[in-house]
């Protein structure tokens, strides 16, 4: 069945006034410039988010297959068609039976894979993360997570100053999966170090889980932009103006430019709901004025918007469209190796897209093909 869109086409690449997206057998055929009048809508690629806890009330981080299939529609409906399910640190068999039932919801088509955020990261830095689970890289029990995983974890983060985290990198590089430093005290010279071997290539939440930049002693921050301004790794940033002034995040495109940044949503359980009290893994959340944090202590847990809600915030600063497009589509794509199949609408590529209002407010979402809803 072929399908014809037409609207703003906006892209990472790409920004025209009017134009006509052909799709068919579930690809984009045909992607032309139709006109030069402004359209009433927007065509966008399907999001990508590669860290994310849950959302519309449900949890990705619990093992429940009814929690993860609501969370991951909640964000297919807001426009994220390609989800990474982020689990936190706790103990090792709820860990290990939560990678499982991930790995179950990968098979089926539900979400596009996981990621370990733990339980091999700093206590000082740990936020939201539980510290009574927190421990050194352990080869063992990072392959016992990989096994329960069959080969849909895309993505672990971990501090790099640990002892054993050179070793447990290497092993999970050799099994296909993405390292990111994060949630981490490492210093500048450990942390570029960490990132500029092979397969290491991301930088979990920049800012967000690290001690700040300063000038005399400048940290995993300073480490991780030289490490994405080498083109050894990409950053990730919660540009939802809570985790990070929008500023920052204007200020760090600047710096690395259009392709070596991303944007992530690391939303909870709480993202498109009210204030209550929710959980983030074993760690209860109260969600006060939108901001969520943990009910014993002020660290920030995790996000309540949806990644469609961070770009369009980051349209409306002075960074350019499209480079705000970019960091949550092309370049998370590329970070797991999807560029070729998602976050761009190419001829060829999955018919992943979403139609929204000038606003950039979802409208209709296509995934492979097919209107969601």
């Amino acid at each position: 069945m072929t399908t014809t869109v037409r609207g703003r086409l906006l892209t990472g690449d790409h920004d025209l006034p009017d134009a006509v997206v052909v799709v068919d057998d579930g690809q984009v055929v045909s992607v032309e410039p139709a006109g030069d009048d402004a359209a009433d809508q927007v065509v966008l690629p399907g999001l990508v988010d590669i860290h994310c806890h849950g959302g519309g009330g449900a949890s990705l981080t619990g093992g429940d297959p009814d929690e993860i299939r609501a969370a991951a529609a909640h964000h297919l409906a807001n426009g994220t068609t390609s989800l990474i399910g982020s689990l936190v640190t706790d103990a090792p068999e709820r860990m290990v039976t939560a990678v499982a039932a991930l790995a179950d919801a990968v098979d089926e088509g539900v979400v596009a894979g996981i990621h370990l955020e733990g339980p091999f990261l700093s206590a000082e830095r740990c936020g939201a993360q539980d510290p009574a689970w927190l421990r050194d890289p352990d080869a063992a029990l990072t392959e016992r997570l990989l096994d329960a995983g069959r080969g849909h974890v895309r993505v672990i983060t971990m501090a790099p100053e640990l002892p054993g985290a050179d070793e447990v990198a290497e092993l999970a590089v050799r099994r296909g999966v993405v390292v990111a430093a994060g949630h981490t005290v490492a210093d500048t010279a450990t942390t570029r170090r960490f990132l500029a071997a092979p397969g290491r290539d991301l930088v979990t939440h920049l800012f967000n889980g690290m001690p700040p930049l300063h000038h005399r002693d400048p940290g995993p921050v300073a480490g991780s932009l030289a490490a994405a301004a080498a083109g050894d790794a990409r950053v990730e940033l919660i540009g939802d103006g809570v985790h990070l002034s929008d500023e920052t995040v204007t200020t760090v495109f600047g710096l690395l430019g259009a392709d070596r940044v991303l944007v992530v949503s690391d939303a909870m359980a709480a993202a498109g709901m009210p204030d209550g009290d929710y959980d983030l893994g074993p760690q209860r959340v109260k969600v006060r004025d939108g901001v969520a944090r943990l009910a014993q202590g002020d660290s920030i847990a995790g996000g309540t918007a949806r990644l469609l809600d961070i770009v369009r915030r980051l349209a409306a600063t002075d960074l350019a469209t499209t480079r705000a497009v970019a960091a949550g589509t092309r370049n998370p794509a590329a970070v797991l190796g999807l560029d070729g199949r998602v976050g761009s609408l190419r001829v060829g590529q999955r018919a992943d897209l979403v139609v929204a209002d000038r606003e950039l407010r979802p409208v209709r979402v296509m995934r492979g093909g097919e209107w969601v809803g």
